[in-house]
């Protein structure tokens, strides 16, 4: 029998219901049990919802009200001194958002010992996915504890609706793996003491009565060490003696399982997934290594982007791994590649699509339905009922993409074809162009300035509603927008910041805004996917060819500019970025597809520069993010990353300075490709690793000027001049001062203006401490 699986589902519901509880609550409008109630009704509708599209493994414990990493994080009490946690028992919510979102000093949070100072934990991209996990704080001889059974608690809850679900845990090795330790030993070491734990939670399924438990690894889409695959063998022996009747289904995913092939395959597991999309090519080895009576869920279904699967291809493949196994289809699950957490919820609410376009797209809900189509017809044939319609529909919608007019562009082709390798670069090096950029900007020492927009007001977004939906006339909102604009250069001006921004009031999102200027962009109504805690995003979908037919944001720069003596910045998202934060089409290769938006970005760059702006920023947030698992695939990414970067950056004057940001990422690995941009200035978030990420560009001798983030703008707390002070005097211990500039972490668009006002007063009361500092040392 072959079995319908999936592997995780989204979490926010419907129209975002978990991000409103979410919000809600800490608020102070909805109370923990209401938070909890919530919750709970949105686990019973997805399994609900899961069971009647016809999947026969419905995952359980996939649900987070945060972060799953986290999850583990408190379930096995890896939970660091200074949050409220006693040392046993479960973790409360306030421990539990104190580490997400950093204390806020309130008095429940002092009432249940949490340190008024204690952070947020430093937060980082989930593999190469724009989805963020909070890392794991760990120390050398970490005593691991089993708080609650939350996988036992998922299960249980939804035996007791009429389903038997399959429990998911995040494995112990990619734990590990994850996490960071206080003193940078070997998080490995601590896997002989997470063992116990682990097991623990396997028995006590298999006594609920679990009969599988999906043990997701996904460090085995990544190159291990040979201890790192030692670890593998000697975690899940331990595991499979554990819980000898219960079923393990080792899932890998975001790649091929590589050079770590050999080790997956000698693993005691019932079950192996493989994620098909990403690496099709692992099928026949694994088939050929597998064991006989070992399960293999077979990921078909992209999990990672919306196109709708081509059916009868796919059957084909299903067939013929079938053909291969001893038993035929009997020990095979047909399975999206990975869990869903990365797709929208689901294509019925999208009516305002153009017809031919949704016809080619599948969210969750109709993934699903392609899973359970699939499994259908390789049990039963393409003529079982309801199949023959779902091929039927799955065809046409292959033929109609590949036969429309709207996809190509001839001349943007053309366009492509006369790139040349000199429009990739500056006209003069660094060193020259900075002299040029000091005379005409004349900054001080520690130049501050913030990364882009600020908050998105209630006011902000009710106006944007209302001019959505026509209640608003266009004149009525753009003088809406002006005020804003107005109101937030006067208050920079007041705060003594030294490089202004317009705010961004207009922009809905970084990427959506420009993708609803260039060609070759769709958008959805609730097209909504999780990037961290109550963050959504709504990617755009790139199905055509990209062109830029006016200018984008010259109008509001001008405005802003207007209205003071000191420079504003004009701000861009990056080529790079509007790739990877956009459901991307498959019909061309993605570095094409790069191509086309940077040159889109180069124009509108030109256009500022010929209206007077001095000072550019081109975001690129996810260049890290694209960055291949494998290292052996790098280079070929970071080439026509950086290429398209430097098409999008390189045709201005030498006093026309270049800023580009990034989000959370570790550097080290990219450090030459980063030089490589040659942005005249880099903004980093590093707050939350108090400044350790600059160790890559102090080692590298980075030559280009840097702005590290001196405060934490995912976090609600407020940090004061001391404290950043000390981050700036951290960050100038480990690159010189001339090349230093002094800003948040990131944009302040998710922030309220109570914490905005305070915070960046304080850095410009941080920023001139240093400054008097170089003229009189502390000490």
């Amino acid at each position: 029998m072959t079995i319908a699986a999936n592997l995780g589902f989204p979490r926010i519901g419907h129209r975002r219901a978990l991000k409103a509880a979410l919000e809600g609550f800490w608020a102070g409008h909805l109370t923990e049990a209401d938070l909890l109630a919530e919750a709970a009704r949105l686990r019973a509708r997805h399994w609900r919802l899961q069971q009647g599209l016809g999947i026969g493994h419905v995952p359980s414990n996939d649900f987070s009200l945060y972060d799953h990493v986290l999850d583990t994080a408190c379930m096995l009490g890896a939970v660091p001194p200074g949050y409220g946690w006693p040392g046993q028992g479960p973790v409360s919510l306030s421990t539990y958002f104190a580490l997400a979102r950093g204390a806020r000093g309130t008095e429940a949070e002092q009432a249940a010992g949490i340190a008024a100072e204690a952070p947020a934990l430093e937060m980082t991209k989930w593999f190469d996915t724009n989805y963020h996990y909070l890392v794991p704080v760990l120390r050398a001889g970490q005593t691991f504890t089993l708080t609650q059974n939350r996988p036992l608690a998922a299960f249980r809850e939804a035996f007791a609706l009429g389903m038997r679900t399959r429990p998911v845990l995040l494995g112990p090795v990619s734990f590990l793996l994850l996490a960071k330790t206080e003193d940078g030993s070997d998080p490995l070491a601590l896997l002989p003491g997470l063992l116990p734990v682990y097991a623990g939670i396997l028995r006590e399924l298999a006594a609920a009565g679990a009969s599988w438990v999906q043990m997701d690894e996904p460090c085995l889409a990544t190159t291990l060490n040979g201890a790192a695959q030692a670890a593998l063998r000697d975690a899940y022996a331990a595991l499979a003696a554990a819980a000898p009747r219960l079923c393990l289904l080792l899932t890998g995913y975001f790649g091929g399982l590589g050079g770590n092939l050999e080790t997956a395959l000698a693993l005691p597991v019932a079950g192996l997934h493989l994620d098909l999309v990403r690496d099709p090519g692992q099928l026949d080895t694994v088939l050929a290594g597998a064991r006989p009576e070992q399960w293999l869920s077979l990921g078909v279904i992209d999990g990672r982007n919306v196109w709708r699967a081509d059916l009868r291809r796919t059957l084909g493949e299903l067939r013929r791994a079938a053909a291969l196994r001893p038993d035929g289809a009997r020990r095979l699950m047909v399975a999206p590649s990975c869990s869903l957490l990365h797709v929208p919820l689901d294509l019925a609410q999208e009516d305002a699509l153009d017809p031919a376009l949704r016809s080619w797209l599948a969210f969750a809900v109709q993934k699903l339905g392609e899973v359970r189509a699939l499994t259908l017809a390789l049990e039963e044939g393409e003529e079982a009922p309801g199949v023959r319609q779902l091929f039927a529909e799955a065809d046409a919608a292959l033929a109609s993409r590949r036969a429309s007019p709207k996809v190509h562009d001839p001349a943007v082709a053309a366009r492509l074809a006369a790139v040349t390798p000199a429009m990739a670069l500056r006209k003069s090096p660094f060193a020259a162009r900075r002299i040029h950029q000091k005379a005409r900007l004349k900054l001080p020492p520690f130049p501050t300035t913030t990364i882009g927009s600020f908050p998105q007001t209630e006011a902000v977004r009710r106006a944007r509603a209302d001019r959505a939906a026509g209640r608003l006339p266009a004149a009525e909102y753009d003088a809406f927008l002006q005020s804003e604009t107005a109101a937030a250069i006067r208050w920079q001006e007041e705060a003594g910041l030294d490089v202004l921004v317009h705010g961004e009031f207009e922009r809905n999102d970084m990427v959506k805004y420009f993708g609803e200027q260039l060609a070759g962009f769709a958008f959805t109504k609730h097209g909504w996917v999780q990037s961290y805690g109550s963050r959504c995003v709504a990617p755009p979908i790139l199905w055509g060819d990209v062109a830029r037919p006016a200018p984008m944001t010259v109008g509001w720069w001008r405005y802003a500019q207007s209205l003071t003596s000191r420079p504003v910045k004009g701000m861009l998202t990056g080529p790079v970025t509007l790739l990877q934060w956009s459901f991307v089409r498959d019909d061309l290769p993605r570095e094409t597809v790069c191509r086309q938006l940077a040159l889109a970005v180069r124009d509108e760059v030109a256009e500022l520069e010929a209206a007077g702006c001095a000072v550019v920023q081109i975001d690129e947030p996810a260049l890290r993010e694209g960055l291949p698992l494998r290292p052996a695939e790098w280079p070929g990414y970071l080439a026509w990353a950086v290429e398209c970067f430097r098409i999008a950056s390189a045709g201005v004057w030498d006093d026309t300075q270049i800023h580009t940001h990034m989000c959370y990422a570790e550097f080290n690995d990219i450090i030459a490709a980063i030089a490589a941009l040659d942005a005249d200035v880099i903004s980093v978030e590093t707050a939350r690793s108090r400044m350790g990420l600059l160790d890559a560009f102090a080692g590298f001798a980075y030559p280009n000027e840097i702005g590290p983030g001196v405060w934490d703008i995912h976090s609600p707390r407020v940090p004061d001049v001391d404290g950043m002070a000390r981050l700036l005097r951290l960050a100038r211990g480990r690159v010189e001062a001339a090349q230093l500039w002094v800003n948040p972490d990131c944009g302040c668009k998710t922030r309220r203006w109570e914490e905005v006002r305070p915070a960046v007063g304080n850095m410009v009361a941080a920023a001139r401490q240093l400054r008097a500092e170089l003229v009189a040392p502390p000490g």
